[in-house]
């Protein structure tokens, strides 16, 4: 008996790390959220200002369009660990309480399987072993391989795009973390908790 919890301890503390980070991960969503709505109202309060003063700022458009980019992407990572996602509950609503809990632990599961599948695109769509193999020099990945996302900027801010796009990778790292905390919930592997900083009246009524 003493043998088997000492084997199953490691496992435990693994599955508690994942619900730590999963935890603090969306603690951290919670204030870039904030701050990028933020941003996306000062953003609008000044471009109507400048605008009706007759001096805009070319570059405020853009800015506005990338930050609520990031708030989706961001946005979408935070609502999949509070269950607020979408869904479609036409068929599952019919089934026993066991096979419902094995729908929602398959629905899960693909949400992972979505995260796992995104890292390793974003992998190889920013290569960053070809970048590091070129010295870092996005001009020299461009001619070997003709990936033009370090060369490439933003039309009005003239940022890097790479830099914009980095919410993609941020976005799968997050969501995977995300959808294996649900997993582990879903599979009774470790209790489920109600996330703090956020004010949901039931959560079980949801996803």
């Amino acid at each position: 008996m003493i043998e088997q919890m000492i084997a199953d301890a490691p496992a435990f503390s693994a599955r508690r790390a994942v619900i730590r980070a999963s935890n603090l991960l969306l603690a951290l969503e919670r204030y870039v959220l904030m701050g990028l709505m933020y941003l996306l109202t000062a953003l609008i309060l000044v471009n109507v200002v400048t605008r009706y003063s007759h001096f805009p700022i070319y570059w405020i458009d853009e800015s506005a369009v990338y930050c609520v980019v990031w708030l989706t992407f961001i946005g979408a990572s935070a609502m999949t660990r509070l269950r607020l996602d979408f869904a479609v509950t036409m068929m599952t609503e019919h089934l026993s309480v066991r096979n419902q809990k094995i729908a929602k632990v398959i629905a899960t599961s693909m949400v992972v399987v979505f995260g796992v599948s995104l890292i390793a695109t974003c992998v190889l769509w920013m290569d960053p072993v070809g970048l590091a193999r070129a010295g870092f020099d996005g001009r020299k990945l461009a001619a070997e391989t003709f990936n033009f996302l370090y060369t490439e900027r933003t039309q009005t801010l003239n940022w890097p795009t790479w830099v914009v796009y980095l919410t993609l990778p941020i976005f799968a790292v997050s969501i995977t973390i995300h959808g294996v905390a649900n997993l582990l919930e879903d599979l009774e592997l470790v209790p489920r908790t109600a996330p703090k900083g956020f004010q949901l009246s039931e959560l079980d009524g949801v996803n």
